[in-house]
């Protein structure tokens, strides 16, 4: 059995442990109009999907469960490994925030990658837990947690002062254009904003930003854009 196999095991049995004990704590109900353009796209889009794999980096190949959340949508394979090829495979240095962790999927392929810095902030308890017990296992030193709202945090940061900002936000909430808005703020001259939405965002809707489309895929009903500052 090799290494990394043996690793994940052994992060799966602590996230069971902490999934239990976190598991009656409640999701963070915000309500939400609901964009009309995003309703198919959210409805189709799956659920949780088990596990994750992380795709380089020096955990590359680590596999680690993913805790079955309303809502929790983590980023495919597919996706993370094309995106992670557009910004190339050495983030040394980087400082990135991931705004709507999650499972920490994005946040901790960055960290995996040699970023400098990754804060992780998530608003679900049992996230948060799970997300803890990665950290300690994975000996991820250069990966902070918050626990809270991505766009606070965002608009927290100190202006221009991050190279990657991570938004994969709940396709049904209202997050999209403060998260964008705080993101473009955020955001150093030269770096990158990734979006994860249900649907393409037009050029004129991202210049009210002032963000260009750097990048884009379309995966099932998933839109990944890459963007920078205009």
């Amino acid at each position: 059995m090799s290494r990394s196999t043996l690793r994940g095991s052994a992060i799966t049995a602590e996230i069971r442990k902490a999934q239990a004990a976190a598991a009656a704590a409640p999701v963070d109900p915000k309500a939400a109009k609901k964009n009309p353009k995003d309703k198919a796209a959210a409805a189709a889009a799956p659920k949780g999907a088990g596990e994750i794999r992380i795709i380089g980096g020096q955990w590359k190949r680590t596999r680690l469960p993913v805790a079955q959340r309303p809502g929790l949508r983590p980023t495919p394979d597919r996706v993370r490994e094309t995106l992670f090829n557009w910004l190339g495979q050495d983030l040394a240095g980087w400082r990135c925030l991931d705004a709507f962790a999650g499972t920490g999927a994005l946040g901790l392929e960055a960290a995996s990658r040699g970023a400098a810095s990754v804060l992780l902030v998530e608003n679900d308890a049992a996230l948060v837990a799970q997300l803890q017990v990665l950290q300690a296992k994975l000996q991820a030193s250069a990966v902070r947690l918050q626990r809270g709202d991505g766009v606070s945090a965002l608009k927290q940061a100190t202006p221009a002062s991050l190279d990657l900002v991570l938004l994969d936000p709940p396709f049904d909430g209202p997050f999209f254009e403060p998260a964008l808005q705080a993101a473009a703020q955020a955001v150093a001259a030269g770096g990158f904003i990734y979006l994860e939405a249900p649907r393409l965002w037009a050029d004129e809707e991202l210049a009210a930003h002032g963000l260009v489309l750097y990048r884009h895929l379309k995966a099932g009903a998933v839109h990944a854009h890459l963007l920078q500052r205009g």
